[in-house]
C-alpha cells in the first residue's frame, strides 16, 4: 500500500451542490437565500443579536447592580499531588512552578490546594493555600510561606 493508492470508502465523499442550476434542481432561482433583502446579497452578514434597526434586546433590558469580575481576586490554582515532582527539602515558588508547567496563564497569583496526598518534605511558597492544603504539607514536614500581596493604593479623597 503507497499514499498515492488510498482512496476514500464509498460514501465517504459528498459532491458540493451546485447552487444555481436551474428551477428543476431544487437549489435554482434564489438558492436557498429566500426573497431579496439583505441577507440576500452577496458578501452580507448580520452580527448576531442585530434586530433590524430595531432596540436590541441586550440594550432594551435594564442593567442594575454592581458586577464584581472586574474587582475579583484571581488564583491560578495547583493540586498537592502534582508538587510530588519535586525533589524532598526543596523550595517550591511561583518561578519553579511555572517552570514545571503546573502555573501556566497570565494571572499573577497562586494558589495551592489540597487535592491528593503530598510525599516530600517542601518549602512551598505561594499566594494563598488552602486549610487542608496547608495541613498536608505541615504533616508531611514542610513550611508554608505566603507571600504578600501589595494593595492597590487607595485614591485620595478630595476634602473641601
Amino acid at each position: 500500500m503507497r499514499l498515492h493508492s488510498l482512496t476514500n470508502r464509498p460514501g465517504a465523499r459528498h459532491r458540493r451542490k451546485r447552487l444555481g442550476q436551474g428551477e428543476s434542481s431544487g437549489r435554482g432561482k434564489t438558492s436557498g437565500r429566500g426573497g431579496k433583502g439583505q441577507t440576500a446579497r452577496s458578501g452580507s452578514s448580520i452580527r448576531p443579536g442585530f434586530e433590524g434597526g430595531q432596540m436590541p434586546l441586550i440594550r432594551r433590558i435594564p442593567k442594575r447592580g454592581f458586577n464584581n469580575i472586574r474587582f475579583a481576586v484571581k488564583y491560578l490554582p495547583v493540586n498537592l499531588e502534582s508538587l510530588n515532582q519535586f525533589n524532598d527539602g526543596a523550595r517550591v515558588d511561583e518561578t519553579a512552578l511555572r517552570q514545571a508547567g503546573l502555573a501556566n496563564g497570565v494571572i499573577k497569583r497562586i494558589k495551592v490546594l489540597g487535592e491528593g496526598e503530598l510525599t516530600r518534605k517542601l518549602t512551598v511558597v505561594a499566594h494563598a493555600f488552602s486549610a487542608t492544603a496547608r495541613a498536608k504539607i505541615e504533616k508531611a514536614g514542610g513550611v508554608c510561606e505566603v507571600l504578600a500581596t501589595p494593595k492597590p493604593a487607595a485614591e485620595p479623597t478630595a476634602k473641601s
